[in-house]
Parts: structure tokens; sequence; C-alpha cells
């Protein structure tokens, strides 16, 4: 049970150290296959103390953001002095992943049903199925879209039924490499292309009468959506706008000479770093700051609506692993922005 605390406290370890790594990336719902190769370590209650080997054979899906679901069969035998151990199970383990990036460590529990088969010196062949439950940590690795290594150590540990052996609990060590194969590739997201707006056609004008008559009325002012880099609005990662904002001056302006403008939605979005939740969060508190100073320019609070998008429709993705962090902060300044819907301040020309 001490090796069972010691794994239990480095799966703890485990969770400090990558809880920063949380990186809210698309996940593959497609099934996948593992085929694995184990060392194994046998308790040395059942008479052999030699490490084995031992093989198996999953079948995994990712449920959640966090979640893995994988189950299957495992087959693992030790020889030492004459006497043979092997433990056959068969069983469902839940990984609890940190992150869903290239690099994606966990921690996993497990429960099953274990054949534990024994041909020993003094007491001959002895067989028994058992429960089980397991614990353990360890990692996944991107390989390509379907191909991932995955790498765990965990804790079998049995509870023997009835007194065929010579005792009431196992617990044996598994270090485990396999190759999960995903059995189709994970859907592209979409690149979010801005609306175009059809010019609007020029109305033919018959031919004046002799008498002069007066000019048409001007056209109609156009409405389209501004995008404003969040750059020039904000410092990295706040949501209290730079002084000076002659473009959102010139929106107010725009907005209070034309009354009849309703429904304008400001909506904030942010890039990848950080938790999804706290970009959430940053994203639309900025939404609320542009509304904020529209609103003492002496624009109605009631025209404005504001919306937080965080991290979703990014213009850029920036996957290049090489990048420091500030490299990829600039990389992903397109993404930090705040749109703001059917407006678009130009001159009427007549």
């Amino acid at each position: 049970m001490l090796k069972s605390k010691k794994i239990a406290l480095a799966a703890l370890a485990l969770c400090a150290s990558f809880s920063a790594l949380a990186a809210d990336e698309a996940i593959n719902p497609s099934w996948y296959v593992q085929p694995s190769v184990s060392a194994f370590k046998p308790d040395g209650d059942f008479g052999v103390d030699k490490h084995g080997f031992g093989a198996g054979l999953k079948f995994g899906k990712a449920v959640s953001d966090n979640w893995d679901v994988q189950m299957g069969t495992t087959y693992a035998r030790s020889r030492d002095n004459g006497e043979r151990y092997q433990q056959n199970t068969f069983g469902v383990d839940g990984l609890y992943l940190f992150s869903r990036s290239a690099f994606r460590p966990f921690v996993l529990v497990g429960a099953g049903m274990e054949h534990d088969k024994a041909n020993l010196n003094t007491l001959g062949q002895l067989s028994k199925n058992s429960p089980f439950l397991s614990a353990g940590l360890g990692f996944q690795a991107s390989l390509n879209d379907q191909w991932a290594m995955q790498a765990d150590l965990r804790d079998v540990h049995g509870f023997i039924r009835g007194n065929e052996f010579a005792t009431s609990k196992s617990n044996n060590y598994y270090l485990t490499v396999g190759l999960n194969y995903a059995f189709s590739k994970p859907a592209t997201r979409p690149v979010p292309v801005a609306p175009v707006v059809a010019p609007q056609p020029v109305a033919e004008v018959a031919p004046p009468p002799p008498a002069p008559v007066a000019p048409p009325p001007p056209p109609p002012a156009r409405f389209e959506k501004v995008t404003m880099s969040a750059t020039e609005l904000f410092d990295f990662g706040s949501d209290k706008l730079h002084a000076g904002q002659p473009k959102l001056d010139d929106m107010a302006k725009f907005l209070n000479e034309n009354a009849s403008v309703e429904h304008v939605v400001v909506t904030g979005y942010a890039d990848r770093l950080g938790s999804s939740k706290s970009n959430h969060a940053l994203s639309l508190r900025r939404a609320e700051a542009v509304k904020a100073y529209l609103v003492g320019k002496g624009v109605a609070a009631s025209r404005i609506n504001t919306a937080g998008k965080g991290e979703e429709q990014p213009v850029v993705k920036c996957d290049n692993k090489k990048q420091k962090r500030a490299e990829l902060i600039k990389c992903l300044e397109p993404n930090r922005r705040v749109e703001i819907e059917q407006i678009t301040v130009e001159r009427r020309v007549n």
C-alpha cells in the first residue's frame, strides 16, 4: 500500500505542475485502438519476485474536454527459480487529461476483473478470478492527426477471493507503452470569413424636365461590421481602455446622428493563451468597456448589446511549437479583437 500512496502523491504533484498547460483545443471524438507492451513487477507474495513482460489491447474514446475512457485486456507473466506467475486483466480506465495539446499528461483510475494463475513449487498450480482497482499516471504525445504515443505507470491492486493463494491481495506494477490509432481524423475548424456587403444598386434617374428640380436626397448610410484590434484598445490581458479613442469617438458621433440605428452588437474575442473560462470573461469585459465608452459619449445603452466569445472563431492559429511566448503573443494578436456589427462610419456623398 505504501507504493500505492506514492503513486497517488505523484499524481497530485502532476496535477499542480501541469494545470497551467490546459488548452481549449478541439478533441477528436473518434474511437481509437491501442496495442501496447508492458514491463511487469509482480507482487512478491505470489512466490515470484522477478520482473516480467506483457502485452495488451485496448479501445478508447475522448468523452469530454478532459476525460478519455479506455477498455480492454492485458496479459503479463514472470518466471523465477522454476516458478511461474501470470495475470490477465479485463477492465475500464478513466483518464483525466490536463491538456488537449500535443503533449497531454494525465492521471488514471480503473476497475475490472483479473485472473491470477501461479505454478509454485510448494503449492502447485493455483488459479483465481478476482476484482481489482488500479491507479496511475502517464502522458499522451501526438505524432500526427491519427497516431499518438501513450505511456503510463500504474498499480493494479487485486482483492483475492478465497484461500487458494497465501494472500488476500495483490499489488502488481505495470509500466506500459502503447500506440493509439484514431479511426478518423479530427474535424477541421472553419476559418470565419467576413461577410461581403453587396453594393447597393444605383437607381436610374429620368432626364430632368425643363424646369429645375430639386436634387435627389443623399443615399442612406451603409452598415457593416467594424473590427478593431484589441491591441489599439487595451493592454495585453487588460480590460481598461487606452486613453484617446478617435475611432470610438467617430462611432459615437455616427450613432448620435443616426438615432434609427438599433440593436448594435459589440463582441469581444481573445486568443487561446490561458484558460477558456478566463478568456471568455476577459472578452466580455472588453466588450462591456467599449459599450461604456459609447454610452459615455451620449449613445443610449438600450441600443447596444454585448457578447464575449473568448477563443471562438480565431483568425489565425499559430501552431509553430518553437515560438517563444512573446512571439506567440504577437502571432495571436489578430485573435484579440473587438467587433462592432452593422456599423460603419463613412461620409454621405450627394
